[in-house]
């Protein structure tokens, strides 16, 4: 993680982690997104999981670490618990649709990219976030919400779609 070390850097890795899951995603029939692997995750929970996570920094970042209980991603759950906390998501999300799981990734990468231009490098990288009660800097906070969740996205899209063929 934390490739980028400025804005353009973060701008680049963010244009390229999309441009490799979205051409992925868009023409995706909604019979393959919402079928399970083994472990009963679809490709639709995976998009829905990462729009959700996008959103968290944007969150953060707009209103404060307080708001959301100062702990991320949730009150009551540690980084250690994450997988309690992507099995709470999926099941509270499971009605989304696949058209609305692609909306809501696209609808969190533009408001993504949005802020991200309106930062300067001093902003994203001069400092530890605010609130964030640890030494990353919002363009470390940023490239873990959005990029990096779009790039491990993309692998496990990628390796359904070869199970999907097989």
């Amino acid at each position: 993680m934390a490739a980028a070390s400025n804005k353009s850097e973060l701008m680049k890795v963010t244009a390229r982690e999309w441009d490799r899951i979205y051409p992925l995603l868009k023409d995706l029939p909604e019979e393959f997104a919402v079928l399970p692997d083994e472990e009963g995750v679809s490709i639709k929970d995976v998009v829905v999981h990462r729009a959700h996570w996008i959103g968290l920094f944007l969150r953060c970042y707009h209103d404060g670490w307080q708001t959301i209980d100062a702990l991320f991603p949730k009150k009551n759950y540690r980084r250690s618990e994450l997988k309690r906390y992507s099995l709470a998501l999926r099941e509270r999300e499971k009605d989304v649709s696949w058209t609305e799981a692609l909306a809501r990734l696209d609808t969190a990468q533009e408001e993504f990219v949005s802020l991200i231009e309106t930062l300067s490098d001093a902003q994203l990288y001069g400092g530890p976030m605010e609130g964030a009660h640890n030494s990353w800097s919002t363009g470390r906070w940023a490239e873990a919400a959005g990029p990096s969740h779009l790039r491990l996205a993309s692998r496990y899209v990628r390796k359904r779609l070869r199970d999907m063929k097989q």
